[in-house]
């Protein structure tokens, strides 16, 4: 890749698949798409498709950015139930992924993975079986089998959605000890001790943050320069505002608000979050409303206060990601085919829409890597 070259990579879904409210999903993409991102207007350009993957719904890239992961959210590989991850080297010159290897999740539809901080284990989350696993990485990018594998147990309030467990993501601390993981069928956030030279999860102390019943929790995300923490709930909408202990790991609750605006009577889910390079804001996506929620964050209190909302102008938007100079955020809408970008406000947070709507088969994940 050219020197400072913005890359954006978006995960899709390729075929049909089946989602945890019993919708049936065509998915239109063809793989992972790579864009070349301007970084004065924000404007996206098709570069190239890595293609023959199924369903490569979200990505990861390894700290050394040598790498990148993507989860093949499936239901069955090799006769067996379970998902795979894929891995892929990164061209050096064009930023192209070559695939390496696949290696099973041990779980049904992982929706989830991140690369923990020394680079030598990929930990997912499988949705629909409610488990986690941790990969090793080889030294030349790919995956070997699972050196842990935890299944969550239980269930919740809706008979529905949470009938059992769905583990959603997992987050890793900076200091690499501590993995926290959303579990949307169990209205809980797990907490483990994570151990980096074995690639082995324990059970934290704490074990668990409990949400209100039925909340449904999603994704979780650290601020970036204080102890705090976000949780979004998929179900009842709310974010979660949580005081972060760095050294024992332990969170507890700041606050709770609404991600909808009010009144709202219709039917929404929340999907990503996501706390600005600056650590002042925190957007997070309405799915049903169809919105990115706009909220300031208190630098001594972590409480958040509503700015506003941003029509995502299209459906579903699923993820969204902010670039490096915290200048634009993109938004997946993955009803409608289309990645919007709109600029960011730095004194305020709001939005506005650039212009842009770039299109994009099925986007569900979208990651920015600066060379």
């Amino acid at each position: 890749m050219e020197n400072g070259e913005l890359l954006v990579y978006v995960g899709t879904y390729t075929e049909k698949i089946l989602f945890g409210t019993g919708e049936i999903f065509e998915g239109q993409g063809e793989g992972i798409h790579i864009y070349t991102m301007d970084p004065a207007t924000g404007s996206l350009t098709p570069r190239y498709t890595a293609g023959e993957i199924k369903n490569p719904s979200y990505l990861a890239f390894h700290p050394h950015r040598r790498f990148l992961y993507a989860v093949n959210e499936l239901k069955s590989y090799k006769g067996e139930d379970t998902g795979t991850v894929s891995a892929f080297t990164l061209d050096p010159q064009e930023g192209r992924p070559e695939f390496i290897n696949m290696a099973a999740t041990h779980g049904t539809d992982p929706c989830h993975v991140t690369v923990d901080r020394g680079g030598r284990f990929a930990l997912v989350a499988n949705f629909a079986s409610g488990s986690i696993a941790v990969l090793p990485i080889r030294r030349d990018g790919g995956l070997e089998e699972a050196s842990e594998v935890i299944q969550n147990r239980g269930s919740s309030l809706d008979p529905v959605r949470q009938s059992g467990p769905h583990a959603h993501s997992v987050t890793l601390d900076a200091s690499n000890r501590f993995a926290y993981v959303p579990d949307l069928g169990l209205d809980r956030l797990m907490i483990y001790r994570f151990d980096s030279e074995r690639g082995t999860l324990k059970a934290h102390e704490q074990c668990c943050f409990e949400t209100r019943p039925g909340a449904g929790p999603r994704h979780f995300v650290f601020h970036p320069g204080a102890s705090f923490a976000y949780l979004i709930n998929e179900l009842d909408s709310t974010i979660v505002s949580l005081r972060w202990d760095e050294q024992k790991g332990t969170v507890e609750e700041i606050q709770t608000v609404s991600a909808l605006p009010q009144p709202f009577r219709g039917n929404s889910t929340c999907a990503d979050i996501l706390v600005d390079p600056t650590g002042n804001f925190l957007y997070a996506s309405n799915r049903g409303h169809d919105s990115i929620a706009i909220f300031r964050i208190e630098g001594s209190t972590g409480q958040l206060s509503l700015v506003g909302h941003e029509s995502t102008r299209g459906k579903t938007p699923r993820n969204f990601t902010i670039d490096p100079s915290a200048t634009f955020l993109f938004a997946a809408n993955q009803n409608d085919d289309t990645i919007v970008c709109f600029r960011i406000d730095r004194s305020s947070g709001r939005l506005s829409f650039s212009g842009q709507v770039i299109d994009a088969p099925t986007p569900v994940c979208l990651k920015i890597v600066q060379s």
